[in-house]
């Protein structure tokens, strides 16, 4: 998705890019809903699954758009919901902006900063770079493997394979 609009409407059969982005938030809510029942769990789970919601919503939009065969009826699209905010503002500009999934999974990560502090560090600079407060090319790429990396310190370091289904 990295390389353009012209990349994504070129995509055949399907729109696989943001298919793919779908399946995968689709596969995160049980993930999100299973960490352990602590204060920042109260706040960052909501936020994070309000996060998912803008995403899907935002991945139906550019289902939509990527259908239209030509740039004149998406362009047509565009000028009509720009204009509607309760569709506009949750799915086009908060949604991808991915500020509120993002944050929700850092307060997620606090559930874990007395057991693993590095690597609550390292998701907290993966969302200062997704935030566009550390300015990087391919920010998101970079950004959500460093997430990746800080979630897999927390969860598989020192043996603790099972720390989501145990809440520890």
């Amino acid at each position: 998705m990295s390389k353009g609009n012209e990349f994504v409407y070129a995509q055949q059969p399907i729109d696989f890019a943001h298919w793919f982005l779908l399946v995968g938030v689709v596969l995160l809510i049980p993930q999100v809903v299973s960490f352990p029942k602590k204060i920042f769990s109260l706040i960052g789970i909501p936020l994070t699954l309000i996060g998912i919601a803008c995403t899907i919503g935002m991945c139906v939009l550019d289902f939509i758009w990527w259908s239209f065969p030509s740039d004149a009826m998406r362009h047509e699209f565009t000028n009509h919901i720009s204009k509607v905010p309760s569709i506009w503002k949750p799915f086009m500009s908060i949604g991808p902006s991915s500020k509120v999934f993002n944050l929700g999974l850092l307060i997620l990560s606090f559930n874990y900063f007395q057991n693993n502090k590095l690597g609550v560090v390292i998701i907290l600079i993966a969302n200062l770079i997704l935030w566009h407060i550390i300015p990087l090319p391919f920010r998101l790429i970079i950004g959500y493997a460093i997430t990746l990396i800080g979630f897999i310190l927390i969860f598989v370091r020192n043996g603790n394979k099972n720390v989501l289904l145990h809440g520890v």
